[in-house]
């Protein structure tokens, strides 16, 4: 699996990375994240792509060899990379939310930190 997020408005770095998958992607709704609460905090996730018109796209989870780990799943959408808020934000998805935040991708190590569609 190869994994290609450019700089962007959503996410200010750029990833070109590989990793060996171990199974097929899955769709997937949440993430819980670690990013601003320390006990997590359940987060609905989106793929950013570069269409003005249509920047949502489906996130997918991947499991993939960890070196560190030995499996971890890879949390990636579209070319801007995913799209973060929490679960109870009622707003749409915006790249001017202060309440939303952009990631190139995430490396979960737990399953029972994702949800799936």
């Amino acid at each position: 699996m190869f994994l290609e997020v450019d700089h962007n408005p959503n996410f200010e770095g750029s990833y070109f990375v590989r990793f060996k998958e171990l199974g097929p992607p899955r769709l997937l709704t949440h993430v819980k994240s670690y990013e601003r609460l320390s006990r997590g905090e359940w987060c609905l996730v989106t793929g950013w792509c570069d269409d003005p018109d249509q920047p949502l796209c489906p996130a997918y989870a991947q499991k993939v060899e960890d070196s560190g780990a030995g499996t971890a799943y890879v949390i990636y959408g579209g070319n801007w990379g995913i799209r973060l808020k929490p679960e109870t934000h009622t707003g749409e998805w915006s790249l001017y939310d202060e309440a939303q935040w952009g990631e190139g991708y995430l490396s979960i190590g737990e399953e029972r930190d994702l949800r799936f569609l």
